[in-house]
């Protein structure tokens, strides 16, 4: 039988695990980025432009969705501004395998596919490779999966 001792000591304790748990639970950025740079400083219009992953300059960097994105001239980031949608990666930039798995993973500018003209980026080649054995498939469970899996 709990004592009035052990009651106070729950109630006293509640609040606590309420504030930690509340901190476990929070939401995952929208853009993966590091070291607040959106792509690992890579340059999105880029790719469409049939050169792959080429790194941005500060000069021409802008914020977008809470990410910092660089770009390699001046064209490239007036591009982005236009038409951000089309230029950013599909799932704000995390591994497209994973998302398509029901989890979060970091990317690697090298690792990616250009798919029906949107960016696919994936954690490392092995990803890649998974990703390009049914990327309609995984696009499709990664859609099921966007943006719960961000928290």
């Amino acid at each position: 039988m709990p004592t009035r001792r052990t009651l106070l000591a729950g109630a006293l304790c509640a609040p606590l695990s309420l504030t930690l748990g509340s901190r476990a639970l929070a939401r995952e950025p929208e853009i993966f980025s590091t070291d607040d740079m959106a792509i690992n400083g890579a340059d999105p219009v880029a790719y469409f432009e049939g050169a792959g992953p080429v790194g941005g300059l500060a000069a021409h960097r802008l914020m977008w969705r809470g990410a910092m994105w660089y770009f390699a001239d001046d064209a490239n980031r007036r591009a982005f501004e236009r038409d951000p949608e089309r230029f950013a990666p599909v799932f704000g930039g995390y591994c497209a395998f994973a998302a398509s798995r029901g989890y979060l993973a970091p990317t690697i500018p090298e690792a990616w596919t250009l798919h029906q003209d949107r960016l696919y980026l994936n954690a490392n080649l092995r990803a890649r490779a998974l990703w390009l054995q049914d990327v309609e498939g995984n696009i499709a469970k990664g859609q099921e999966n966007w943006p719960g899996i961000l928290g």
